[in-house]
């Protein structure tokens, strides 16, 4: 059985619900904040073969992750993928280290050295937090005027978000970004995100609409979904003038409700038939970890799509 891990029905958890019971596949959608864990056992949750996170929160779907993957369940997606997902420097440093190509980038961890940093990327430049998302707590800084107010306020305000000064060059993108969709390892379809402000994010008012994935496109983002090591994951692509598409971002739980008749693909559809593919790889694992064969196993009714 999947359990569908949600703190918040959005449109995304209800198609991929709706998806699962089309295609008769046994799941069950579990609340995470009911959830009381034993890190030693699973007990009442031993009886899902694998866990498809969709959690609002970052924090409720590590712990839900961290302790059910470290009990032997197979999750969608994996805690490492989270971890290295939702953690802009992590990214960074995974797609560094498989020769991706994507904006060149400075960290620091000291006003001072955040200022030396920007000007070695130089102006304009983007100063971001290392977690956060929907295209938030963002600055371009264009001189080094805005980058001495940014940098104090931050240094200032002393939290764990503006602890990390995470800069990242300014790419002169011809008004979008591109959103490409990946299930499984194969880039399923991609969205442009367009807009007349320097973020384009739909969360910021960008305008999405289906776009051809090619074979430089499919070859980037499988890679860069690859390095994340992750089931399901959306890969954001900037275009640079000179170098082609670089890498911006990678997201583990993204939205798509937009992105469906955008692109004309049933992304829900083809998320939940790799989940159910992952379930079954999983029992068929479990019944030879305990010296039986699927042959041993009363027949299963359902049918999962290729």
């Amino acid at each position: 059985m999947i359990a569908l891990l949600y703190a918040r029905i959005r449109p995304e958890e209800r198609l991929i619900a709706e998806a699962m019971a089309a295609r008769s596949i046994e799941h069950e959608l579990v609340d995470v904040r009911t959830l009381v864990y034993d890190p030693e056992s699973l007990g009442d949750l031993a009886r899902f073969d694998v866990v498809f996170d969709r959690c609002l929160s970052l924090t409720q779907a590590a712990v839900a992750l961290e302790i059910l993957g470290g009990l032997g369940v197979r999750t969608v997606n994996p805690i490492d993928t989270v971890r290295v997902c939702s953690d802009k420097l992590a990214t960074t440093v995974a797609l560094a280290r498989a020769g991706i190509a994507q904006p060149r980038c400075r960290v620091a961890t000291d006003a001072d050295a955040a200022l030396r940093a920007v000007e070695e990327i130089g102006y304009p430049c983007v100063l971001k937090p290392t977690v956060g998302s929907w295209g938030r707590l963002l600055a371009r800084l264009n001189d080094r005027d805005a980058a001495e107010a940014v940098i104090e306020h931050k240094a200032t305000l002393g939290s764990v978000a503006h602890s990390v000064f995470y800069i990242q060059e300014f790419i002169d993108k011809p008004g979008r970004d591109l959103r490409i969709f990946t299930v499984g390892g194969r880039a399923i379809a991609g969205i442009e995100r367009r807009a007349e402000h320097w973020v384009t994010n739909t969360a910021r008012g960008a305008e999405a609409a289906g776009i051809t994935v090619t074979d430089e496109i499919r070859d980037i983002s499988e890679r860069a979904a690859a390095a994340m090591g992750g089931d399901i994951v959306a890969v954001d692509l900037l275009e640079d003038p000179e170098r082609g598409h670089l890498v911006c971002e990678c997201n583990h739980t993204m939205e798509f409700r937009n992105s469906i008749a955008a692109t004309g693909v049933d992304i829900p559809g083809l998320m939940v038939e790799h989940v159910a593919e992952v379930m079954e790889r999983a029992r068929a694992k479990n019944e030879a970890s305990r010296g039986r064969t699927p042959a041993d196993h009363p027949a299963n009714p359902r049918e999962v799509a290729p």
